[in-house]
């Protein structure tokens, strides 16, 4: 595992040395031009330990010669480097090896010239080339104990290991042989017997002389022990194949760059896509509203297209046989059922922020309830941006703020619509400055019973409900249909304004989806759900009568999908799925 681990180190300092600025600056002075660390990257074969150098340039065979001549540095700074690691030790044993030829060449001459001050001279060399080997020993025995202590070594801490423990098993013999040496010089040194003195100074000279020449034999050895260590241990890093100019340039190329964009520009689409739908918290669909709300869908009303230069009016009463005056007809219709048990003698109609179309809602349902047979009178109780006067093209200057000053039947101030002979209008009369508490006052209340008594629904049309007029007005009525426009709406919005109407009071009888895209049949197939009779019926047709069917791209993905327009799954084959309304 450590070997393997060595391996990979060494590859990666390969790589990183043939990026360095030295190998750069020395392959640059070869080829007679710059070469740039931008231009050379290298990289592992995986599971080999091969690498793969890659040079780029405008010039195919600039790059391929580029190439080379790293390869080719890299080779001679690697053989450099680790030439250095050996340098300390191949210099002190050359050193110790001239010293000791020194000696031999003296004792030689000491033997031709038998002499004590000879004997005296050598003794005081040997005693100095002892104490620096005794130093050098203690030394290296200190710092192999030092590097053992460590558990897991680098490659590094290994070699300088390995090198220490071979000098001090070359030294320790020298060493030996020096005290021996400095021994008998010193018994040489002492008095003997002057019959024999000249032979016994001989006899140990050449004893002495033969200690030097081992030391010489042991100190050569060493040397080239040294010499062959570092040979066997420096890598060899070889060419394995020359680089060769490219036939084929690597940029640019149109097509796959063009591929790559487009798959980046794809995912990051979906990727923006699925971010704003997971950060969308809109109310989108019939099943959101019953998950979030806890509320029925009483109502489907699509974008009411009007004609171009065409001022807001009355739609149900220019179309009234287009899908949205049908719209109307079940929401009638589903009112009705609702109203059962409790009859409903006033509706208000309200929305959790502006621009959600309640007004569009409240005139228009009052125009459909006029056609059913019924009197209306339509209230507009937002006494802030009052609107139905402009919608109904209607004046303004008396209205339901009026009744508050004097006593003035209600009838007095109403006013009919053209064409909806049955249906009465309070609009808003001029703006006052306290609009929550006159409709909160007892006079509101005795409006609203006086309206009821020619009328047999009262609608009334009230602002969002970021103001307290709506919460007002809901104590004061028999139900109320909170209008939602489909992703826009929030559920925070739409839940604070539930809250609200709970705290008074207010009986909720449901929602009504409006501004429904007409392409959006998952929306619009909402009606079909309420209204089997009409599940055949051609939604999205023109207003010329010529019907707008679906695209084939749009046919094959509600075959492939699991679900159907309702946004429920589809049933197996001989299931008759039934929709019914419950009565409250």
């Amino acid at each position: 595992y450590y070997a393997y681990l060595d391996s990979q180190q060494l590859l990666q300092t390969y790589i990183q040395l043939l990026t360095t600025e030295k190998v750069l600056n020395a392959a640059s002075e070869k080829l007679g031009y710059p070469v740039y660390a931008g231009q050379a990257s290298a990289q592992q074969v995986p599971d080999t330990q091969f690498v793969r150098l890659t040079v780029t340039n405008t010039d195919p065979q600039r790059a391929a010669d580029i190439a080379n001549v790293l390869v080719m540095v890299l080779i001679d700074q690697n053989e450099e480097l680790q030439a250095v690691r050996y340098l300390t030790s191949e210099q002190n044993l050359q050193s110790q090896i001239d010293q000791v030829q020194s000696q031999i060449t003296t004792m030689q001459t000491q033997i031709n010239d038998i002499s004590e001050a000879t004997v005296q001279d050598q003794l005081v060399q040997v005693k100095a080339q002892i104490e620096p080997l005794q130093t050098q020993v203690t030394t290296l025995e200190t710092e192999i104990a030092d590097l053992q202590k460590n558990r897991y070594p680098t490659e590094e801490e290994n070699a300088q290991l390995a090198e220490k423990e071979a000098t001090l098993a070359q030294v320790k013999p020298i060493l030996t042989l020096y005290q021996q040496l400095y021994t008998n010089l010193v018994v040489l040194g002492q008095p003997v017997d002057t019959g024999t003195n000249t032979s016994t100074r001989l006899q140990q000279l050449q004893t002495t002389l033969s200690l030097y020449q081992g030391i010489y034999v042991n100190l050569l050895n060493s040397l080239e022990n040294v010499r062959f260590a570092r040979v066997q241990n420096t890598p060899n890093v070889v060419q394995v194949e020359p680089a060769v100019a490219s036939t084929s340039p690597i940029s640019p190329r149109p097509f796959q760059s063009t591929a790559l964009a487009a798959a980046v520009g794809l995912m990051l689409a979906a990727g923006i896509a699925f971010l704003i739908e997971y950060l969308d918290d809109t109310l989108k669909t019939m099943e959101d509203i019953e998950r979030v709300m806890q509320l029925p869908v009483v109502g489907y009303i699509a974008e009411i297209q009007y004609e171009s230069g065409s001022d807001e009016s009355l739609y149900v009463t220019r179309q009234p046989r287009s899908p949205v005056s049908e719209a109307f007809r079940l929401l009638r219709t589903n009112l009705e059922f609702a109203g059962v048990d409790r009859p409903i003698r006033r509706l208000l109609v309200t929305s959790a922020g502006p621009g959600e179309g309640k007004t569009t809602i409240a005139v228009n349902l009052a125009a459909i309830m006029a056609q059913g047979g019924k009197r209306v009178v339509l209230v507009d109780a937002d006494l802030r941006r009052p609107k139905i006067h402009r919608f109904l093209g209607l004046s303004n200057k008396v209205g339901l703020s009026d009744l508050f000053r004097g006593v003035v039947a209600v009838r007095m101030v109403s006013q009919q619509v053209q064409d909806v002979e049955t249906v009465s209008v309070l609009t808003s009369g001029s703006l006052p400055p306290n609009p929550t508490e006159l409709l909160a006052s007892v006079r509101m209340e005795q409006i609203l019973q006086e309206a009821e008594q020619d009328a047999d629904i009262v609608i009334i049309d009230s602002p969002p409900s970021l103001v307290a007029d709506v919460q007002v007005l809901a104590g004061k009525v028999d139900g109320v249909i909170l209008i939602i426009h489909p992703g826009h709406t929030q559920e925070d919005a739409s839940l604070a304004t539930l809250e609200m109407l709970n705290r008074a009071g207010a009986r909720t009888l449901g929602v009504v989806l409006n501004r429904i895209p007409r392409g959006r049949s998952d929306y619009y197939g909402g009606y079909r759900h309420y209204s089997p009779y009409y599940s055949g019926y051609h939604y999205y047709h023109s207003m010329d009568g010529q019907d707008l069917k679906p695209s084939r791209m749009r046919r094959l993905f509600g075959k492939l999908s699991p679900f159907n327009h309702n946004g429920h799954k589809k049933v197996e084959a001989g299931v008759v799925e039934e929709n019914v309304i419950e009565k409250p």
